[in-house]
């Protein structure tokens, strides 16, 4: 009885473990092009790990919101969902909003974002903004301390894939925004 009691308390320690770890980490994230989000959170959604964003979670980067069921995801009090309109390159290297990507992107969040987004305009070349209070009332809170809690950053070529692929927007479209 003693090997069971000895087995079973294994068991749960590695299955504990093995849960602990599998946590992704999303913050000071700018987004950037739409497909390479879709495949990063389509790969996310079938690895079953979790998600705490602990930061900015702007442009692409909000796509998770639809990718992975809103039990995998928590924010903490740091959380920032930056949303605005799908764009390309036009004429001149200008930014053009791009209407399909844009529906696209819209039609790939749960209804509450839909909501929210629709509640304040619709997804423009204007970023808003959903933090404290709004998002706590849609995700669940985690409560976590960024420091200490255990978690899976992206690697370091989705890192530097990241950056290759930002979109940096006009100087004043990072502005914070009211609740």
């Amino acid at each position: 009885m003693r090997f069971l009691t000895g087995l079973l308390a294994l068991v749960l320690l590695l299955a504990g473990m093995e849960a602990s770890q599998a946590v992704v980490r999303i913050g000071e994230d700018r987004g950037g092009r739409i497909g390479n989000y879709v495949d990063r959170f389509e790969d996310l959604r079938n690895s079953g790990e979790s998600v705490i964003i602990d930061g900015l979670c702007a442009s692409a980067c909000t796509i998770v919101l639809g990718a992975l069921p809103p039990e995998r995801i928590c924010v903490t009090s740091n959380a920032n969902l930056g949303f605005h309109a799908a764009w390309d390159f036009g004429p001149n290297g200008r930014a053009v909003t791009n209407p399909e990507a844009t529906e696209m992107l819209f039609s790939m969040y749960p209804s509450s974002i839909k909501r929210w987004i629709a509640r304040r305009g619709g997804l423009t070349p204007r970023m808003i903004f959903l933090r404290g209070r709004s998002l706590r009332e849609m995700y669940r809170p985690c409560y976590v301390d960024a420091e200490v809690a255990p978690a899976r950053s992206w690697s370091r070529r989705d890192r530097a894939a990241r950056q290759r692929d930002v979109i940096r927007p006009e100087a004043g479209v990072l502005a914070r925004q009211p609740d």
